[in-house]
């Protein structure tokens, strides 16, 4: 294992040496529900891209259940895109889709909050650590690649660790999303203890910061949607491409997950039928948590140009994380559950068990989505 990681970790790519700008032209790029225009906004643009949290490989953290792998770099892709996604989704949530970074500022503790859980430490909710080891349950070995629909599986399962946020994660099935269900997962009894009132409490202080933040509902749990979806046999049939591109348009989106065999990136919008995404596959070195705290956040923001892709290049295989119906239909979206479906059980937190590593430890963190509800007041 550590000759094969050496042999990757000596393949750390130099983000200048192949990231191209954009082109001068008067064309539109939309990002996550934002459109900019590359004469004018260029600038705005690049700012926006790089607010978004980039995770990427990582080298010399503690071994993974103890004795397994330090460092993911070959098989964690994935895995990293499925945590930029939900850190874009807690971004939203917490800080509103227009906040920005910038280097050196001095950033909100909530954006410390949201980092925090993503460090890669076996006590941190959405580390690398526990989405490898829930990965297990999922069929996939420590060290093996995921594919977009496992990764949003093992999202599911942790979220119902998460106490503080108390996430709907639905994925849906066989390309069809029922409200039914999802009005099942999302509704609980509001409770009235001391600790549920100072966490409503806390939350409405963080989202009066800014009007684009959600409301939080009480007895109603946000949702984060994902649909797994396959646009082709072996490669995206054109006739998906305008409607996949137009989920990048709506401002609930969080962009998807995909790309090509045992190569994941994170995209987060397109210009024509270019495809914009921030890439995982750079090894960085491990980043701890401070005496105080904090984190220094410097590796977790890709400061230059992003990646682009034709869409025709697109693996068909991906996951898309949206919170709205679109006209353009890759998806069904039904009121009521099949008859001919078995019947559905909202999840609960499972039963974890390891393969000689160690027990994933329950989550009392973060985690969240951009928008209340909105795929029923479609």
């Amino acid at each position: 294992m550590e000759s094969v990681l050496s042999k990757y970790e000596n393949q750390t790519t130099v983000l200048s040496e192949y990231l191209e700008e954009f082109p001068e032209t008067d064309g539109s790029v939309w990002i996550l529900g934002r459109q900019y225009h590359l004469k004018t906004d260029k600038s705005k643009l690049l700012l926006d891209i790089s607010a978004r949290l980039w995770f990427t490989y990582r080298r010399k953290f503690s071994p993974i259940g103890g004795t397994g792998p330090s460092s993911d770099t070959g098989w964690g892709c994935m895995l990293r895109c499925g945590q930029m996604m939900l850190a874009q989704a807690l971004i939203c949530r917490h800080l509103g889709r227009d906040w920005h970074w910038e280097r050196h500022k001095k950033q909100p503790e909530e954006y410390h909050k949201i980092l925090r859980c993503f460090i890669d430490r076996k006590d941190c909710c959405y580390s690398i650590h526990q989405m490898a080891q829930m990965g297990v349950g999922e069929g996939k070995s420590i060290g093996e690649w995921f594919g977009p629909n496992t990764v949003a599986q093992v999202l599911k399962k942790l979220a119902l660790f998460d106490e503080w946020n108390s996430l709907a994660v639905y994925v849906s099935m066989d390309n069809t999303v029922v409200i039914e269900d999802i009005k099942k997962m999302c509704w609980s009894p509001p409770q009235s203890s001391s600790a549920v009132r100072g966490s409503t409490l806390s939350h409405r202080s963080a989202l009066s910061k800014n009007k684009n933040t959600a409301v939080f509902c009480s007895g109603w749990k946000p949702l984060l949607l994902i649909i797994p979806l396959r646009l082709g046999i072996n490669h995206i049939n054109p006739i998906y491409i305008d409607a996949f591109k137009e989920c990048f348009k709506m401002p609930q989106s969080l962009g998807a997950l995909g790309g090509k065999p045992n190569n994941a990136y994170y995209f987060v919008g397109f210009l024509g039928n270019q495809l914009i995404y921030l890439d995982p596959h750079t090894t960085q070195i491990f980043v701890d948590l401070e005496e105080n705290g904090m984190v220094d956040d410097q590796s977790f923001h890709c400061q230059q140009a992003p990646h682009r892709m034709k869409i025709m290049n697109l693996d068909p295989s991906v996951a898309l994380e949206i919170l709205k119906q679109q006209s353009l239909r890759m998806f069904e979206l039904v009121q009521n559950h099949p008859a001919h479906w078995p019947p559905f059980i909202p999840p609960a937190k499972p039963e974890v068990t390891t393969s000689g590593a160690e027990l994933i430890e329950s989550t009392d963190k973060l985690f969240e989505l951009e928008e209340e509800f909105e795929i029923l007041s479609v």
